[in-house]
Parts: structure tokens; C-alpha cells; sequence
């Protein structure tokens, strides 16, 4: 290996979203998750739900107003 070219290689600090906080090493001295093994749905068996209702309901609004709305025939300038 060339000597200088690479990254120091420190003790680094992971922090989770959910408060999680686990010792590693890495290039980066601290480093943020928004997910890690003790909140992940796998890992701890339960499930999240994400609300997506909204942005369909949000959709199907904006869609059918665009299909409400009557098309105006353009004229050609002369």
C-alpha cells in the first residue's frame, strides 16, 4: 500500500434515530442512522405503518378535477 493516500481509520460513534448508540470503527469520527438493528421490523417483529392514504386521496383530487375541467379547443393564428 502507498503510504498517505488512505483515510485514518478511527474509533467512531453510530447513533440511531430510535437512541441506539453502538462503538465501531470507521473513517468518520460519528456517524447518524435512521435505522439500526434494534428498530428495524425484522430484527424486532413488529411492523411500522406509513400513511399513505393522504397522498393517494391527494392524487385521485387533483386527477379527477383535471378530468372535471372542460378542454378548450386551441384556434391556429393566422
Amino acid at each position: 500500500m502507498k503510504a498517505e493516500i488512505h483515510p485514518k481509520y478511527e474509533a467512531s460513534t453510530m447513533t440511531c434515530a430510535c437512541g441506539a448508540v453502538y462503538q465501531t470503527r470507521s473513517t468518520k469520527a460519528q456517524v447518524r442512522l435512521g435505522i439500526c438493528a434494534s428498530c428495524h421490523p425484522f430484527f424486532t417483529g413488529t411492523q411500522k405503518l406509513v400513511d399513505t392514504a393522504g397522498r393517494v386521496e391527494k392524487f385521485r383530487r387533483r386527477f379527477d378535477a383535471a378530468a372535471a375541467a372542460p378542454k378548450t379547443k386551441k384556434t391556429k393564428r393566422a
